[in-house]
């Protein structure tokens, strides 16, 4: 559980959470929206101490799930959700804080403002209140944004978080989308009960002034900051990720971050945390951000009070202990933390640290976890130490699965819709399956899971209508190339090297050190042509060809080594040339800027019409080759490469001189893009050993952008 603020913040929280729909034809029932808010309400409550007059909930829950059948919250009907935001605005004083939180189906109609909207074939999007089905309407895009511009023109401060999708779509696999079956054609039957036409027109043509582009829930303004689950056209989960109870993936890894978190947090560095989770478990999944980015997530110009978990248990010999925040603060066993003296304030002083410690059981309030030796990447344990309860546990380090787990999945059934099979097929699977179990014997990067585990898979391996193998995770993998039919000879081997390259890759993109000592030390921006930042940094979309800068500048008072990788929507990550030169790293010196100048371009092929595409930059203090990273497109051979590449960074560590220590990040380098016969220890989750040499500062940051014809 986190620290307690030393005064209560001014903050209204509006909380909306619909799992029970009324009877209709597009949105089925959810099971994780209620239990978000609960969880969000949970920390506005019992961490920010917010009382409780200030919290309003509005919840609809799915009498399927038990824990939340009974409830005293008033329905998020759509005449009670305007009249929530009406009253709050009403009794909010200037230079309050006004949260907003969404969880539940989001959806598309017809539009019913063409003049706003640019035609009638256009589009409106919006929160699918609980009484769809029985006579409601949506709350629309151009209502929600005369909502929120009353807010801010009284002086508010307004943040509002949708964990939901913009558009249609269809479930598959263990995780459920959050959006209905397509766009709604239906009209509504109700006037708006937000403004009059006119208002509402006004307001939207203000503050769509000079926004081009698809416009996402609300127009992007300076005066409050959306964040949203995905883009438009991307799906937002929902996912059981302790196996048992479901929520949504932005809000269980907000919640997450939050809880965890060893310094203040502005929304810019929670969105590039909560993203990188995110991506990991689900590729399809990038949630965006509007607004200012800069602002303190609780606070407005001032950096919000530090939280942390607490010690809760310590055993005789100071070797295992207890802390206070389990499976519903989303921590898993390989985490590691630096514990502090109960009265610490400060936590960027790693001469405090009294120890280093690694989880080893998780459950679901608490976390058990045991003292690390300074040959595991702690710490010397001095004799007159000793760790108290309620001390203060920060986290320095999040596991990496270096080897991840696949489900098997041999039971579809018949049928004609698209998660069933044709007759001839149901009778094959046993057989197509039972080829890729025995491949996988013969590799170490990748395991089938456990009985009783089958939640807790990375990837589901299926066979396909067109008698093809089907790898997902939760669903479909798009890009795969050409399909591999279960008859043709080498197939299931096929398929296990597609499973290696997608695990070094994702290990890739889950690579993040969010307590670096030098995150506030490296700007990085795409910008255009004009070296102008774009006008939605979290929603960049770029004409193939097109010419644009990364940005690249240290701040810090030495020199950083860095190198920006490419992770294409091919499954293949290059090494970006800077200057034109291909080297292992790139010392970028101190205060020094730098644009590179670059023109993305569309995979070959006629099936790309559009690719999303991410440049991740790496930098450290220490000497490490990023080149460990890189992979071909998918289905090219790995090959061999480990020789060549520890000669060539002790090759850079002996021209360095006394300069060239090697970051001890080089050896998580080398464990990710070792060769495929040489695979890292079975349930391997280990993070990078904490290192206490200023050389072993590392950090990552990225920015992914969408390449269109």
């Amino acid at each position: 559980m986190a620290n307690q603020p030393e005064q209560t913040p001014n903050i209204y929280a509006l909380l909306i959470g619909i799992d029970g729909y009324k009877p209709n034809r597009l949105y089925k029932d959810l099971k994780g929206a209620v239990r978000d808010i609960n969880l969000v309400a949970s920390y506005l409550l019992e961490t920010l101490k917010i009382p409780s007059e200030r919290v309003f909930k509005l919840t609809s829950p799915n009498p399927e799930v038990a824990e939340t059948i009974e409830t005293k919250d008033p329905e998020p009907t759509y005449k009670n959700i305007v009249a929530k935001f009406n009253a709050i605005t009403e009794i909010a004083q200037p230079g309050e804080q006004v949260y907003i939180y969404y969880s539940g189906h989001g959806g598309r109609a017809t539009t019913i403002y063409p003049e706003l909207k640019g035609g009638a074939d256009q589009y409106d999007e919006g929160i699918v209140p609980s009484d769809i089905g029985a006579g409601g309407r949506y709350l629309l895009d151009v209502e929600l944004a005369t909502l929120l511009k009353r807010m801010t023109d009284k002086g508010l401060i307004v943040t509002v978080i949708m964990d939901s999708c913009h558009s249609g779509g269809v479930t598959r696999g263990d995780a459920a989308i959050r959006a209905g079956d397509g766009t709604d054609t239906t009209p509504p039957q109700k006037e708006s009960s937000v403004a009059l036409l006119e208002e509402l027109s006004k307001n939207w043509k203000t503050l769509t002034e000079g926004v081009d582009g698809d416009i996402a829930w609300v127009p992007p303004a300076k005066n409050y900051l959306l964040l949203a689950a995905c883009r438009p056209n991307e799906y937002a989960y929902e996912y059981a990720f302790d196996g048992k109870e479901r929520h949504g993936a932005l809000t269980y890894w907000l919640i997450q971050t939050l809880a965890t978190s060893s310094t203040g947090l502005s929304f810019r560095k929670l969105y590039d945390r909560v993203c990188a989770q995110i991506q990991s478990k689900f590729p399809q999944q990038l949630p965006m951000l509007v607004g200012d980015g800069t602002r303190a997530v609780f606070g407005n110009e001032s950096i919000p009070h530090h939280y942390s978990v607490n010690v809760s248990g310590v055993d005789s010999n100071q070797k295992q202990i207890t802390l206070n925040a389990g499976l519903a603060q989303g921590l898993s066993s390989g985490t590691r933390f630096a514990i502090y003296p109960l009265t610490a304030t400060e936590f960027s002083n790693r001469q405090q640290q009294l120890a280093i410690i690694e989880i080893v059981e998780v459950q679901a309030s608490k976390s058990l976890a045991r003292v690390l030796e300074p040959k595991e990447g702690g710490i010397e344990v001095r004799a007159e130490i000793n760790i108290e309860l309620g001390a203060p546990a920060v986290m320095v380090s999040a596991p990496v699965d270096l080897v991840r787990r696949v489900l098997l999945l041999d039971n579809k059934e018949g049928g004609d819709k698209e998660y069933q099979l044709p007759a001839d097929l149901v009778e094959k699977q046993k057989e197509a399956l039972e080829a890729v179990r025995q491949a996988l014997t013969e590799n170490g990067w990748v395991v089938e899971v456990q009985a009783g585990d089958e939640l807790k898979s990375h990837y589901q391996v299926a066979v396909g209508r067109d008698g093809e193998y089907e790898i997902s995770s939760e669903t479909p993998l798009k890009n795969l190339g050409t399909p591999l039919q279960i008859n043709a000879p080498e197939a299931a081997n096929g398929v296990v090297k597609r499973l290696v390259h997608l695990t070094k890759y994702q290990a890739v993109q889950a690579l993040n050190n969010p307590d670096s000592e030098l995150t506030n030390y490296l700007e990085l921006e795409l910008v255009d042509q004009n070296k102008q930042p774009f006008s939605e940094p979290s929603n960049i979309v770029i004409k193939q060809g097109q010419q644009v800068f990364l940005r690249v500048k240290n701040t810090f008072s030495q020199p950083l080594n860095i190198a920006v990788l490419d992770l294409d929507s091919t499954w293949a990550i290059s090494q970006y040339p800077i200057g034109g030169i291909e080297d292992i790293f790139f010392p970028l010196q101190a205060n020094q800027p730098m644009y590179l100048k670059m023109r993305p371009a569309l995979p070959g092929g006629e099936n790309y019409k559009q690719a999303k595409e991410t440049l991740k930059v790496f930098a450290t203090r220490g000497l490490a080759n990023f080149q460990w990273l890189t992979l071909p497109a998918l289905d090219v051979d790995l090959g061999q490469r480990g020789g060549n590449l520890e000669e060539q960074l002790q090759k850079k560590a002996k021209e360095a001189g006394t300069r060239g220590v090697v970051s001890p990040l080089n050896n998580l380098l080398t464990t990710i893009g070792a060769d495929v016969d040489n695979p890292p220890p079975p349930e391997s989750t280990r993070a990078m050993l904490y290192e206490p040499d200023p050389n072993a500062e590392w950090l990552t940051k990225q920015v992914t952008f969408t390449i269109t014809k």
